[in-house]
């Protein structure tokens, strides 16, 4: 559904991205994580159209922004960060005028109308003007102008960013109920997001892909089972010791897990140390509730990922 292959943009002689590649498919929802200027809103300003790559292509649906630039844009719904808006509209108005500057029939912009307004939770707003609305409303009205011609791929940028708590679980879970009957990819630099969100994590580093692939197999992947969780029953002191004099265990702390007595057991990442921490829990009769792996974290991944040139440059 989309696809970029070796993009490449200069500023004169700064390259913000180097050959970018990289697919999503139907119905995908893509992170795409980077710190600040790292080259995210670049690449998808080339995606969508609005701006020419130095080098490479992008296709999306099937046509070639730069050969088929119309046949392009016309199947992208976009969000820009900074959502282009008319104030002085309602948000009835403000839709049907958009769907209007897309071509749509009366009657199509009629029942797409009606339709966004409950897929973005906007029945009680349909009437109120634009300049009334909270900026969490008014990422939602910027989302349901991007999905009202129904376009196969949805570009979001940074959607969450400067709203309020409730309003980001709202919009996120929006964004994840477009999964399926769009192909989306989120630009953002907010880590959680990423994981209640998409089914991949594209990170960008410095104008270069690191890496794109579910949170899950990066962990495994960097991490191995570098940590474990367990859940013991019995005296504390002489778990987390004994514990400790398992081979391969780096560190042992105790945490209070809702009144649970829990051990996380830091271990080497080449080796699975889980049947050796069971059978020292069974020998002195103590009681396991529960025993399991527990991977790096998204934020963990990241600064690995993104501070490894770094390390290796100084």
């Amino acid at each position: 559904m989309i696809e970029a292959r070796g993009l490449t943009k200069f500023y004169g002689d700064f390259p913000a991205i180097e050959d970018v590649s990289f697919a999503a498919e139907p119905g995908e929802v893509i992170g795409f994580l980077g710190p600040n200027g790292a080259g995210k809103t670049t690449t998808m300003r080339i995606i969508t159209g609005f701006t020419p790559p130095t080098a490479g292509t992008a296709v999306v649906a099937g046509h070639d922004v730069q050969e088929e630039p119309l046949d392009a844009r016309a199947s992208i719904g976009y969000l820009p960060e900074t959502v282009p808006l008319y104030t002085d509209m309602t948000v009835r108005e403000y839709l049907h005028y958009m769907g209007e500057l897309r071509g749509m029939t009366k009657s199509r912009v009629r029942a797409r109308v009606e339709d966004v307004f409950g897929l973005c939770r906007l029945e009680e707003y349909t009437d109120s003007l634009v300049s009334k609305l909270s900026k969490g409303y008014r990422q939602r009205v910027g989302i349901a102008q991007a999905i009202l011609h129904e376009p196969p791929v949805l570009v979001l940028d940074e959607p969450t960013i400067g709203i309020d708590p409730r309003q980001v679980v709202e919009t996120r879970q929006i964004i994840r109920g477009l999964g399926g009957d769009h192909t989306v990819i989120l630009s953002t630099h907010i880590l959680p997001e990423v994981s209640m969100v998409c089914d991949r994590v594209l990170i960008i580093h410095e104008g270069r892909i690191v890496v794109m692939d579910t949170a899950e197999r990066l962990s495994a992947r960097l991490g191995g089972v570098s940590r474990v969780v367990m859940d013991v029953r019995g005296p504390r002191e002489q778990i987390q010791k004994t514990l400790a004099t398992v081979d391969g265990v780096s560190e042992v702390t105790l945490s209070d897990a809702g009144g649970r007595q829990q051990f996380v057991v830091e271990c080497a990442p080449s080796r699975d140390i889980r049947v050796e921490l069971a059978r020292a829990v069974a020998d002195h009769g103590w009681g396991l509730v529960e025993l399991r792996a527990m991977g790096l974290s998204l934020e963990e991944i990241f600064l690995r990922l993104t501070t490894e040139d770094e390390e290796t440059a100084a």
